[in-house]
């Protein structure tokens, strides 16, 4: 039997023990009774490798070893299941999750490590009128930030007004504290990303450059893929002295692994195929000689050797033959010798494509070559540009879209949703998870729910939004909306709603759409708190305070979602409740796992273990004080080979 403690299960994982663990794995000899040594370190990576100079280049701040200690600290809070705001909850495979964002993406990380293969944000731009969290006391100690930052708000929340506020450019520490409160969050979403993942971060001109620095230091300079202007206003907004600004930034980071899927091609793109082979597959012909600039055979010469084409059905080869008798040389249009667009090696792994080829011109100057719409059963894509412009990116078509849901909105700016099906489209296959933990007004939510809608790929998201209030004396407010987090889970709701509506008589729409709300709260479990205790009858007290393990009031589901959570599991997870014995279990993973949290007796023990699960763990308070019975329970687990886990 596994006795799990308090502490084990309420903490999220110390991601500094982490990164030790990470680094002692791959370099052993650097440690020494378990603590990092640096000359051993240098000797292993070489003096060369080791910055020992004063002056070196870095990004640095006021308070930016604060923003460490804010990320390496670990959250005991949890996740409190909210059906009634929630749509299909058992069923739905997104997710909304109400509270501060940087807690939350500590509680998701054990569940959720390397799983994500899409992070978007639209932090706070830093204008001087944005409010967001941050550390702001840069002397005070950890035990110090601990104690303010879990000062819980009366509904649970863990948040206060004095903790969310204006980041002002009077403020001697503007810019800093506007990297303290990116620097955490940041560098946990890296820990989110698979291997093939990546990150879209908004941005504009207030903080690009900082941003771009910080994200170098967070993901890698060799990660950076792009700083992508988006023209979001083509008349320009009257913000500047010198300049009408007319666009905004995207700035994007891909893991080693990531392969753009690229974007569907446009209507005038398609049009471009106009020939047909034949049994009826469109196609169009592109040159195999690379056409205008400069290149010659003199500058390029690895780009001009012959093709040999057989001249009665245009397939080519790169040898000579009876058959393929024919050698055509790139010519320019001036008769001087030009190249080939690939050189020899990709020209002959690619003859295979280049059947049907026809050769151009009397002097056989050039080979065309076919490219076809859909290859391999797959529609072509293209692929995505350094600059995104279309009047389908402006504010004006965003804030449409959001009024058409929720005609009350009026000085709200969300993002566009084609923004968002623009990086959904190129970087989410099949099953893949996205995470936007700066949602707003859940464009993003929007965004995805249409598109899987449209090409039927099944994606899901996790949207997290702090409840950032809203002026009750605006049209939104007295419309009910008072908070943000009530905006977005709503939009997502019509969202839904408008995608079940039939498109006609035949076409039937997935009933089962739907999204899990989550609310951020403190742990269901008590925290063994050792400070405060200085004589023998304290200690009685606390310790007959953890006489049970759950806080009392605690409801059963939410007890479970925290169990997943600390288990690692997903909040999406299908859990089976089973009637056993005048007792409910709790399954997952096809009674793989099975949680016994309400009640539980000896005639239990039988049918459980005969469902050959690999784990089950239990809550101490449930046998009552029974040693014989948990005993029981343990050795017959044994017996079985079943972990069986108490907590």
């Amino acid at each position: 039997m596994t006795d799990q403690n308090n502490s084990s299960i309420a903490n999220s994982p110390d991601l500094a023990a982490h990164r030790r663990q990470q680094l002692a794995a791959l370099i052993p000899e650097a440690f020494s009774e378990g603590q990092l040594d640096v000359a051993a370190l240098k000797r292993a990576l070489g003096a060369e490798a080791i910055i020992e100079e004063a002056e070196r280049y870095a990004l640095t701040w006021a308070g930016k070893s604060n923003a460490y200690k804010v990320l390496q600290t670990p959250s005991t809070a949890t996740l409190r299941p909210q059906r009634e705001l929630s749509v299909k909850f058992d069923e739905a495979q997104h997710v909304f999750i109400e509270g501060e964002n940087l807690e939350v993406l500590k509680v998701l990380q054990k569940s959720y490590f390397g799983k994500v293969k899409l992070i978007y944000i639209d932090p706070p731009y830093n204008t001087g009128s944005d409010s967001f969290i941050y550390p702001d006391r840069f002397q005070e100690s950890k035990e110090d930030y601990l104690r303010r930052i879990n000062d819980l708000a009366d509904d649970g929340t863990l948040m206060r007004e004095g903790f969310f506020r204006k980041n002002s450019k009077e403020s001697g520490h503007y810019h800093s504290n506007w990297l303290s409160m990116m620097l955490p969050r940041l560098y946990i979403a890296r820990n989110l990303l698979r291997e093939d993942g990546v990150i879209f971060v908004s941005c504009d001109d207030n903080e690009v450059h900082n941003l771009r620095c910080l994200m170098n230091e967070v993901f890698g300079e060799e990660a950076f893929a792009g700083q992508i202007p988006v023209v979001n206003n083509l008349k320009g907004r009257n913000d500047r002295k010198y300049i009408a600004t007319a666009h905004e930034y995207v700035l994007m980071y891909a893991r080693p692994e990531f392969e753009s899927l690229g974007l569907p091609l446009t209507s005038k793109q398609v049009a471009e195929y106009k020939q047909e082979d034949e049994v009826g597959l469109k196609f169009q012909w592109r040159d195999l000689r690379k056409r205008g600039g400069a290149d010659t055979r003199v500058l390029r010469p690895k780009l001009y050797f012959p093709v040999f084409v057989d001249p009665e059905t245009g397939d080519c080869l790169m040898t000579q033959s009876d058959r393929f008798s024919v050698a055509v040389y790139p010519t320019k249009s001036d008769g001087t010798d030009g190249c080939w667009r690939w050189g020899f090696s990709k020209v002959k792994k690619s003859v295979s494509s280049l059947k049907g080829a026809k050769v151009e011109g009397k002097d056989r100057w050039n080979i065309s070559y076919r490219v076809y719409l859909e290859a391999d059963g797959k529609i072509r894509v293209s692929k995505p540009k350094s600059v995104w412009f279309g009047p389908e990116l402006s504010t004006d078509a965003a804030t449409k879209t959001l009024k058409a849901l929720i005609p009350e909105v009026t000085d709200f700016t969300p993002k566009p949703v084609e923004l968002l099906k623009t990086i959904i489209h190129q970087s989410m296959d099949e099953d893949d998870i996205a995470i936007d933990f700066f949602a707003g007004a859940c464009t993003f939510a929007q965004a995805m729910l249409e598109l899987c809608q449209s090409d039927g790929t099944n994606r899901s998201f996790i949207c997290v939004q702090l409840p950032e209030k809203i002026d009750p004396q605006t049209s939104l407010g007295q419309a009910g909306f008072l908070s943000i987090t009530k905006l977005g889970r709503t939009r997502i709701a019509k969202v839904i709603d408008a995608l079940r509506l039939p498109i006609d008589l035949v076409t039937t729409m997935d009933q089962s759409l739907g999204f899990k709300s989550f609310l951020l709260t403190p742990s269901n479990f008590k925290q063994w708190r050792g400070d405060g205790i200085d004589t023998p009858e304290q200690l009685a007290e606390q310790m007959q305070m953890f006489a049970k393990s759950e806080k009392d009031g605690a409801e059963v589901e939410h007890i479970l979602y925290e169990l997943l959570l600390k288990f690692g599991q997903e909040l999406t997870t299908p859990v089976e409740t089973l009637e056993v014995v005048g007792g409910k279990v709790f399954a997952i993973h096809q009674r793989k796992m099975l949680f016994v949290l309400d009640a539980f007796n000896e005639a239990m023990i039988q049918p459980m273990i005969d469902m050959k699960p690999r784990e089950i763990i239990v809550i101490d308070d449930v046998f009552h004080d029974s040693d014989p019975l948990k005993s029981n329970l343990d050795l017959q687990c044994r017996d079985a080979g079943i972990k069986f886990t108490c907590l």
